[in-house]
């Protein structure tokens, strides 16, 4: 496989980390000022180069920038 089809397969994969109307938070070391029920935010956008717009918020967000989604804690035992 060549460099332009895994370039390709990058930015056309379905499996993403982040889907529009998600709720992400943004790392502590990102916004120490803001405590944590206040940190939330829901995307706006996903950007084909991974990176995210949120709701109410300015400018492009990449994964590294929020907590690791963890998609187990809003489940139902």
């Amino acid at each position: 496989m060549n460099f332009i089809t895994k370039l390709y397969r990058k930015f056309t994969s379905r499996d993403v980390w982040a889907r529009p109307e998600m709720q992400v938070t943004f790392r502590a070391v990102v916004m120490p000022e803001k405590n944590r029920p206040a940190k939330p935010f829901r995307i706006k956008k996903v950007l084909p180069s991974g990176r995210v717009l949120l709701h109410g918020f300015t400018g492009e967000h990449r994964e590294s920038t929020f907590e690791p989604i963890n998609f187990s804690r809003n489940k139902k035992l």
